[in-house]
């Protein structure tokens, strides 16, 4: 059984394989949505299809909506072709419980997808008319992070970038430059409201958003490219709103033994590709089934009924709250304990660490000593039953295939939001003393520890990309394991650019030495270090 349109009229077929079909019409869906598009999302990738397309299916099953979602993909042009066109734009959905039993659907919601290369005409010209339309409501993103970024650490436009800004709009090739353009389209249209809606893990996503394409637009405008007009209109909220929204959902990379198991039911052509961008990816996504997305309610041209999707929508403030309690406190200071030293211990699964008794103690100093004293309560969810369900089921799902390697990736890039925000509320509480912090500065010992790039045996591991991977190792060069300690970390613990804070100025800095020495004083000092000071 191959996973395409034709293949669902037989229903009995996968039904008898367990797995869940949509109630509605792909077919009656693609033609009301080419007549009113109402949700473009760029950023193909997994937690897209496996969250942010099961949300729009829940609306289509429940009859709340009437339109799907189309899909773009600026970068990676073969996630396209060989996941979306391959298999008519359907996605196999494999939620993992933890006793091992898993739920198959079938998500069929994403109705067309487009690789947006404004190098294809026929592309483009779709793209605009869809962006023309004045049905559009949201178009939403998970990029990642970066996706938003046009500058470098000097301030800089990328080359990409400048290329784009330098030449003619409709010739754009930055994810940010293209969307700015099919924007102005849409704005000598008819100026129609518009949503855009970055559903990426990174604070202040909808602010990072709205900055990257003013920037482009004003650039534009300066040479004559655009108009003040056009800029303005980005301006007005209610004629282009940038919402800011937390998500939270784990999509480890696919899984061979989902993917064996598909095949056992008799599903056919469920292997991953890896793509010439280098994205692992298959047909089916594997996640786990918590997932959480809050969304600002700024919508100037009305919104789907994002709410049946099982999304909460609320003002800014619950969404800063709401993101603040995850990154901060509840959820990813956690992840990246478990990152740095789940390596240097030599596990390769998350829920393998939740086993390790020493990393499951630090994780729940982290969180509920630590964390929750300072948690920011959004209200909308409890901070103390989220954690409960992050460190007792999430983290512990031993059906879940992450990987610390995976979370270690671009930890320099974390440890100011997920530690240093923490540290910061203690140092400005009139009650709490930051010296009485222990286990956060034990994670960001533990990072440095990794950055020497040997586990806990002596053995030389790889370590996890990273872009300041070689600035920072290089500081620690001349550290070895078992050698002495000459102060080369200072310079990394007082740079402010990553905790957030001069660690050294606040006194913490020094405790974290302390720490460090002693996870470098040789073969199964990381371990002896973490009973130390989690008897």
């Amino acid at each position: 059984m191959k996973m395409n349109l034709q293949s669902l009229q037989d229903t009995a077929a996968w039904e008898s394989m367990g797995v869940t079909l949509p109630n509605f019409s792909p077919e009656v869906v693609l033609e009301q949505t080419n007549k009113t598009p109402k949700w473009v999302h760029f950023g193909a990738g997994n937690i897209f299809r496996g969250f942010v397309g099961k949300i729009n299916q829940k609306m289509l099953n429940a009859g709340v909506a009437d339109t799907g979602i189309i899909a773009c993909d600026a970068f990676d042009y073969d996630i396209i072709q060989k996941i979306y066109h391959d298999y008519d734009n359907l996605t196999m959905l494999v939620s993992l419980k933890p006793d091992g039993n898993t739920e198959k659907e079938i998500i069929a919601s994403i109705i067309k997808s487009y690789a947006v290369n404004t190098a294809n005409d026929a592309v483009m010209g779709e793209m605009v008319e869809i962006f023309e339309n004045p049905s559009l409501q949201m178009v939403s993103f998970t990029i990642t992070e970066k996706g938003y970024a046009i500058k470098d650490t000097s301030g800089n436009f990328l080359g990409v970038v400048a290329s784009d800004l330098a030449g003619e709009p409709k010739d754009a090739k930055h994810i940010m430059s293209i969307l700015t353009y099919l924007v102005y389209k849409r704005f000598t249209k008819k100026a129609t409201p518009l949503a855009l809606v970055s559903m990426d893990n990174c604070s202040h996503n909808g602010e990072k958003l709205q900055k990257s394409v003013l920037e482009i637009a004003k650039s534009w405008c300066a040479a004559g490219k655009m108009t003040p007009e056009f800029v303005a209109y980005l301006e007005d909220e209610s004629k282009v709103s940038f919402p800011w929204s937390m998500i939270d959902k784990i999509t480890p990379r696919p899984a061979k033994s989902v993917e064996e198991d598909l095949v056992s039911l008799g599903i056919e052509d469920m292997a991953p590709i890896i793509t010439s961008k280098n994205t692992f990816i298959a047909p089916f996504v594997n996640a786990e089934i918590p997932q959480y997305l809050v969304i600002e309610d700024k919508f100037p041209n009305g919104k789907p009924d994002l709410e049946a999707g099982g999304v909460y929508i609320t003002d800014r403030e619950t969404v800063n709250k709401t993101e603040t309690m995850k990154v901060t406190t509840c959820l990813n200071p956690l992840h990246t304990a478990l990152a740095v030293y789940g390596c240097v211990l030599g596990h390769t699964r998350i829920f393998e660490e939740m086993r390790d008794p020493e990393l499951k103690k630090l994780v729940e100093q982290i969180g509920y000593n630590e964390g929750m004293k300072v948690v920011v309560d959004p209200v909308i969810l409890s901070p103390k039953a989220f954690i409960d369900e992050v460190i007792n089921e999430r983290f512990a799902n031993p059906f879940v295939p992450d990987e610390p390697q995976r979370i270690a990736t671009d930890t320099s890039q974390k440890v100011g939001i997920r530690f240093g925000e923490t540290i910061k509320s203690f140092i400005k509480s009139e009650d709490l003393h930051v010296m009485d912090l222990t286990f956060i500065p034990l994670a960001i010992a533990g990072w440095l520890r990794y950055l020497l790039a040997v586990d806990d045996k002596g053995v030389a591991m790889q370590l996890s990309s990273d872009p300041l991977l070689e600035e920072m190792t290089g500081k620690l060069a001349s550290v070895k394991l078992g050698g002495a300690y000459s102060g080369e970390a200072k310079e990394i613990l007082s740079n402010e650019t990553i905790f957030g804070v001069d660690l050294m100025a606040c006194g913490l800095g020094e405790k974290i030495e302390g720490m460090f020495v002693e996870l470098i004083a040789g073969e199964g000092a990381v371990r002896a270090t973490l009973q130390k000071y989690l008897a």
